[in-house]
């Protein structure tokens, strides 16, 4: 179980290094994206430890996972390809207008516009 939580670290710490540490629109991107796997994978651990059976009604089964962890990591996924949608046909947008991804650049190119 801790091995889980480590990689799961691991994998919050690469999304969040991307996203502060690069300068690449559509690498942050991938690092939300990973930000969000994270999350998702650490709720669903969470959520399966206090049983492992479905949550189906029956005899003789008295720890069930819970579903609600489950339901809202859906929701979650769904969410976070909605935004990685968005935020890429932004980011081509604003690459058809300034002819570039790089952070620096197009903020140095607003700036000299201004």
């Amino acid at each position: 179980m801790i091995i889980e939580r480590i990689l799961i670290a691991l994998l919050f710490l690469s999304g969040f290094t991307a996203i502060v540490g690069m300068r690449n629109i559509i690498r942050k991107v991938f690092g939300l994206n990973l930000l969000n796997a994270a999350v998702v994978l650490l709720f669903i651990l969470e959520g399966s430890r206090i049983g492992n059976q479905a949550p189906i009604l029956d005899e003789g089964i008295t720890t069930m996972v819970d579903p609600i962890p489950q339901a809202l990591m859906l929701t979650a996924i769904v969410i976070g390809v909605c935004v990685t949608a968005l935020s890429l046909a932004l980011a081509v947008r604003l690459y058809r207008a300034t002819g570039s991804l790089d952070i620096q650049v197009i903020t140095e190119r607003l700036q000299r516009e201004h």
